[in-house]
């Protein structure tokens, strides 16, 4: 544990790995906001602490099951042209579990309300967890695997994963308020879950798409969503200050 932080090139390591895992976390976080927000008030903070907590011991857990992720890219069985390893079917399953979520939320914000919304069952902390680790594997297989590839040291993945998850646990009530507060966010973020759905079936598929591509579609997306609320927010402003010189 000692030569992690005296050997630059660990150290490095630790650092470059710990941001990745922080980028390929938010998605999850992203997720966890979301579903959390169906909860009582006072459950929500507790749903997201144990989803996020249950992120971090997946991958941990991942981690040190090295060999077994090994095999997961053997090949089961094949259709046509295509052969499909566990891997494959981890990341379709979620990916379709993905699109699938994600669209019925979508629906849910936009005609909830004038449809189906006086007939819905309240959700549980229990239905809302069993969701967030569903995903968690998919999340976390991507995660585990861009550790693997980025370090050779068991114990510098493991606290990269640690201090990801710290930083995570420390954001997501902030994330969870944002998204909470301009609905356009919300509706941004489940079309990015869409997306990312998209290229995990892609993935299983054995078409890889560059997560560059992604992640800049991503920051794109949420820069001019940045500029929109700013010019909204001047939008509510005006208007106040135009009354308060009528009555002067």
């Amino acid at each position: 544990m000692i030569e992690m932080f005296t050997s630059p090139e660990l150290l490095i390591a630790l650092l470059t790995l710990t941001v990745l895992e922080i980028v390929l976390g938010v998605d999850n976080v992203i997720f966890i906001s979301i579903l959390s927000a169906k909860l009582p008030k006072e459950q929500q903070q507790r749903a997201r602490r144990v989803g996020l907590m249950g992120a971090m011991l997946m991958r941990i857990a991942l981690l040190f099951s090295i060999s077994w992720m090994a095999r997961l890219v053997d090949p089961l069985f094949s259709i046509g042209e295509y052969a499909f390893s566990g891997r494959d079917l981890i990341l379709l399953g979620g990916g379709l579990f993905l699109l699938a979520k994600a669209t019925y939320e979508i629906h849910d914000k936009l005609e909830g309300e004038e449809g189906h919304a006086s007939g819905k069952v309240a959700a549980t902390f229990a239905s809302v967890i069993t969701q967030v680790m569903i995903l968690d594997i998919v999340f976390s297989l991507d995660s585990v695997i861009t550790a693997i590839g980025m370090a050779d040291h068991l114990g510098v993945m493991v606290t990269a994963v640690i201090l990801a998850v710290l930083v995570m646990l420390l954001s997501a009530d902030a994330i969870s308020a944002f998204v909470e507060k301009h609905p356009t966010v919300k509706i941004l973020a489940l079309s990015f879950l869409i997306l990312i759905g998209f290229s995990l079936v892609a993935e299983g598929l054995g078409q890889h798409i560059g997560k560059g591509y992604i992640y800049f579609a991503m920051g794109f997306s949420v820069a001019v969503e940045m500029i929109n609320i700013r010019i909204r927010s001047r939008k509510k402003v005006e208007p106040v200050e135009l009354r308060q010189k009528y009555v002067e």
